[in-house]
């Protein structure tokens, strides 16, 4: 029996899975809303009320961890290994950022949960990068080594944000003068839309609300917001594709992408991606999908549980 996890800050996805015959088979999953637990152990008790024998975990967390220890960013959660380990008769549980357990369930995604934004001309074993739009902003690279794909984790959505037109330049003053160093993270997020949007002049909501607006085309200011979000996670995807020469492609997760990326005009996105000056032909070459696949954070910590 294996159990996996993907704790976010807006939502907590467990399943409990066991292996058949070399596949994971998902026994029983369920979703929570994270706020209505003061504790990552009061969750996890209402999931396995009877502590079934499980012989390893895993929890992709949204936050920094050094695999045994976790604090979730926008949460006052508190993770400790051994102590999930003691309290729930766990053999073996490891805690993982968020984006590298969405990364490792990378091998798992069927065609039909990918959308091809940009072509490119992919390399085979070149490393990747993964960006994960959600309450928060995470990436995780990809390197080939030893016949696999190996994740290495990082907080790239805590970097500074780096305007790339007068609009962007403008936004990043306004957030500036509110709240200090701006982050791509403050931009490039759901709350990141809601904060784009109030910039524009637009009345407080939720990015749900304002992403649904744009969808529907009846509202311009909705789709103003959006399409500057568009640029803002373009630009930032470009860089990290160079940073990474991910000639083996960039790929995009979180909830906001699987929800309103295949939607979507992807041409503001591709402009932005592609803006690199002297290197546009490099980055040009580098693939882009999107992954719709809610679920993969959930997968990929299944995916690691059944390694350790």
């Amino acid at each position: 029996m294996l159990l996996g996890g993907d704790l976010g800050g807006t939502k907590t996805l467990l399943a409990l899975a066991e292996i058949d015959d070399g596949r994971l088979r998902i026994i029983r999953r369920q979703r929570y809303a994270s706020r209505d637990y003061h504790r990552f152990e009061d969750l996890l008790a209402d999931f396995i009320p009877d502590q079934p024998a499980i012989a390893s975990a895993c929890f992709g967390v949204a936050g920094p961890t050094d695999g045994r220890l976790a604090r979730l960013t926008y949460l006052p959660w508190q993770l400790a290994a051994g102590a999930l380990e003691t309290r729930f008769g766990i053999r073996r549980v490891a805690l993982l950022n968020d984006l590298a357990a969405t990364a490792y369930g990378l091998p798992l995604v069927t065609e039909q949960d990918i959308r091809t934004l940009h072509a490119g001309q992919p390399i085979a074993r070149a490393p990747r990068v993964m960006l994960g739009a959600g309450t928060g902003l995470g990436v995780a690279g990809l390197i080939w080594l030893d016949g696999e794909y190996r994740v290495i984790p990082g907080e790239g959505g805590h970097c500074g944000f780096s305007p790339q037109t007068p609009e962007q330049g403008e936004l990043g003053r306004w957030l500036l003068a509110r709240q200090g160093r701006v982050t791509i993270e403050d931009v490039v997020s759901g709350p990141g839309l809601a904060r784009i949007h109030a910039f524009l002049g637009g009345a407080a909501q939720t990015p749900e609300a304002i992403g649904l607006a744009a969808l529907n085309g009846n509202d311009p200011l909705a789709r103003a917001a959006l399409r500057l979000w568009l640029e803002c996670l373009g630009a930032f995807a470009g860089d990290l594709a160079l940073h990474w020469l991910a000639r083996g492609g960039v790929h995009l997760a979180g909830g906001l992408v699987a929800g309103l990326l295949p939607q979507l005009d992807p041409g503001p996105f591709i402009q932005a991606f592609l803006a690199k000056r002297e290197h546009r032909e490099l980055v040009a070459a580098m693939p882009v999908h999107a992954l719709i696949c809610e679920d993969l954070g959930l997968f990929g910590a299944l995916a690691h549980a059944a390694t350790l």
